[in-house]
C-alpha cells in the first residue's frame, strides 16, 4: 500500500479499504533516471502518471527549437499528455524526468474500467481535472496581469521547495522569462 497515495485519494473522496486495493492494483511502480523521456511527440498516451518521488515537467518545443514548460510535477501530483490522453491523440508534448523519480502510472483502460465498476474514482478524478483547469486558468490570468516578479512570487507560493530543486533555466522558462531576468528578479528581492 502506498501511504502518500491513500492519503492522496482521502483529501476528496471519502473511499473504503477495498475501493483503495482495487485502484491501487491497477497501478504499476516504475523507477526513472533524471532525464529519461516519459513521452514525447507522436506518442500514443495510454498513460497518466502520479509522482511518488521526483520531479517531472511536460513541454513542447516550437518551430525555433525554444522549450515551453507547460507543467511540472512534484511529489502527490499527476503528469501526461492529457488531451492526448483522453482524446486518444498522438502526443504533443515531452514529459521529462528533472529528476530521478518514482511514479504510478495507470493505464486509461483500467481508469475507464473502474469509472464502471467504482463510480467515486469519476467523480476523484472530475475533481482533480477541475482543479487543474482552474490552476492552469490562473497561471494564465496571471500571465496576462501580472508582471515578472509577481509572477516569480506566485511560483515561489505555490511550489515552495521546487526552486532549490531545479536548474533556475527550468523556472524562467515557465514563467516567459529569460534566466537573466529572473536572476534581477531574485537579486532585487
Amino acid at each position: 500500500m502506498y501511504l502518500q497515495l491513500q492519503s492522496h485519494l482521502l483529501k476528496d473522496v471519502d473511499f473504503n479499504p477495498e475501493e483503495i486495493k482495487a485502484f491501487t492494483n491497477l497501478l504499476s511502480r516504475q523507477k526513472f533516471n533524471k532525464k529519461t523521456l516519459l513521452l514525447q511527440p507522436g506518442d500514443k498516451v495510454t498513460k497518466e502518471y502520479y509522482v511518488l518521488k521526483g520531479c517531472l515537467k511536460a513541454y513542447y518545443i516550437d518551430e525555433a527549437g525554444q522549450d515551453h514548460i507547460i507543467q511540472f510535477a512534484i511529489e502527490d501530483w499527476w503528469i501526461s499528455d492529457f488531451e492526448a490522453f483522453f482524446n486518444a491523440k498522438p502526443a504533443q508534448l515531452y514529459v521529462e524526468c528533472l529528476e530521478d523519480s518514482e511514479i504510478l502510472s495507470l493505464d486509461k483502460l483500467d481508469l475507464e474500467q473502474l469509472y464502471q465498476t467504482i463510480p467515486k474514482f469519476e467523480r476523484f478524478f472530475r475533481l482533480k481535472v477541475t482543479k487543474a483547469f482552474v490552476a492552469l486558468r490562473n497561471r494564465v490570468l496571471s500571465g496576462l496581469q501580472n508582471d515578472s516578479k509577481a509572477r516569480y512570487k506566485e511560483f515561489c507560493e505555490q511550489y515552495p521547495d521546487l526552486e532549490k530543486r531545479i536548474p533556475n533555466y527550468n523556472i524562467a522558462n515557465y514563467l516567459g522569462m529569460s534566466p537573466e531576468s529572473l536572476s534581477r528578479i531574485r537579486n532585487s528581492i
